[in-house]
């Protein structure tokens, strides 16, 4: 049963990208289609579970599973095998990076990539910042929050200016939110 569970969760950790949410797919199927570890209204309890627990939902997943099924020994082999293919590929990776990191070529396509990444995580951060600021609805001065507004500034000035501890930060911005929220 141990091993079952470490090979049936190192195909989910190999086969799934994009993240937890899109691994779930794969492992209602290994866990409730195939296997029959779980019901589908156990499932739906573990989606939920792995949700509310800190940490990647896919490992939460895994360490539900096995230690429903197997015990503290199941819940290592099923998260060990969710693990493994990442940190195999990571280390492959890292390893021909060291190796080869002084070739034109690598250089060429990361510093391609560089320019798209910022992209990426500057389109991410504007949606969120217009999340915030306007609450979904349309981008208008009547749904603009300007408490929300605020305490953006007040972070990025913390944050840039101050040089302040980021984990400082965000627990400041969620006082100041909480107390916005019960004043007004």
């Amino acid at each position: 049963m141990i091993f079952r569970l470490f090979f049936s969760f190192f195909q989910i950790g190999l086969l799934s990208f994009g993240g937890g949410y899109a691994a779930m797919p794969m492992i209602q199927h290994q866990v409730v289609e195939l296997n029959h570890w779980l019901s589908m209204a156990e499932f739906t309890d573990l989606v939920t579970i792995s949700q509310m627990t800190p940490g990647p939902i896919a490992i939460n997943a895994a360490t539900f599973v096995g230690i429903k099924i197997a015990g503290p020994f199941g819940a290592a082999a099923a998260t060990a095998g969710c693990v493994l293919p990442s940190c195999i590929i990571v280390t492959v990776i890292a390893w021909f990076y060291l190796r080869y990191r002084q070739m034109a070529g690598l250089q060429i396509v990361l510093n391609t990539l560089r320019p798209a990444v910022i992209a990426l995580i500057a389109v991410s951060a504007v949606t969120i910042l217009a999340q915030s600021l306007f609450g979904g609805a349309s981008m208008s001065w009547e749904n603009f929050h300007i408490g929300q507004a605020l305490i953006f500034l007040i972070c990025l000035y913390l944050l840039i200016k101050k040089q302040k501890n980021p984990i400082f930060v965000m627990v400041l911005a969620g006082v100041l939110n909480t107390v916005g929220h019960v004043l007004f």
